[in-house]
């Protein structure tokens, strides 16, 4: 026959399991939620990744030496009215242009339409591969001439061929004539964004 205190011991031990069964259910359901936002925080990056592929890149025709004017005027525009644009950089590169980021042509047309320095989206949907050296520009030791023949390697004039006409090595930029235009028209293209394809000093040695 069990005593009193036996049972008492045994409730004790009962009351014992229920408690560790208890906090068993509270970890496996703290475990549960972790498991759960770090699910929610994956899709949202899924998510975030998704909008920048969907993303285009717009260059921006601006009057030249009024670049950073012209990107203060469409910043505060694009916060004024809250136009779905994701981000406005000045190139590296090339002057009278700035680069938009948005998720379509209409949303870029909006942010610059009707501003002082701003003469229009160039037609051309650019990929960030084509304008990476103008946002992240690598810096090297670039010897082109004047007179040289030069290709230009950045968008918008990419793969144009073109002859320098000066060269300014402080600013670490050219002058060039576009060879394919019917007339001659001066580009302003840093030294990195050219390519020399023929040089007439390469045949005096």
């Amino acid at each position: 026959m069990i005593g009193q205190d036996d049972e008492f011991e045994y409730l004790d031990g009962k009351k014992e399991e229920i408690k560790e069964d208890e906090d068993a259910g509270k970890v496996a359901e703290e475990s549960a939620e972790e498991q759960n936002d770090e699910e929610q925080k994956s899709a949202e990056k899924e998510d975030s990744a998704k909008e920048k592929r969907d993303s285009m890149i717009f260059a921006v025709k601006v009057t030249t030496n009024k670049e950073d004017k012209a990107l203060d005027m469409i910043a505060e525009k694009i916060k004024k009215k809250k136009i779905n644009v994701y981000s406005i950089a000045r190139p590296h590169g090339l002057r009278g242009y700035i680069f938009l980021e948005s998720p379509d042509r209409e949303n870029a047309e909006e942010a610059v339409f009707n501003l002082p320095y701003v003469k229009g989206i160039i037609p051309k949907v650019l990929s960030y591969d084509e304008v990476k050296s103008m946002l992240e520009p690598v810096t090297a030791d670039i010897k082109i001439e004047k007179n040289d023949v030069v290709e230009i390697i950045a968008e918008p004039f990419k793969k144009e061929k073109a002859k320098v006409v000066r060269i300014d090595k402080a600013k670490g930029e050219a002058v060039v004539s576009l060879l394919g235009a019917v007339v001659p028209i001066p580009v302003t293209v840093k030294l990195d964004n050219l390519r020399v394809i023929r040089r007439e000093e390469e045949k005096e040695e």
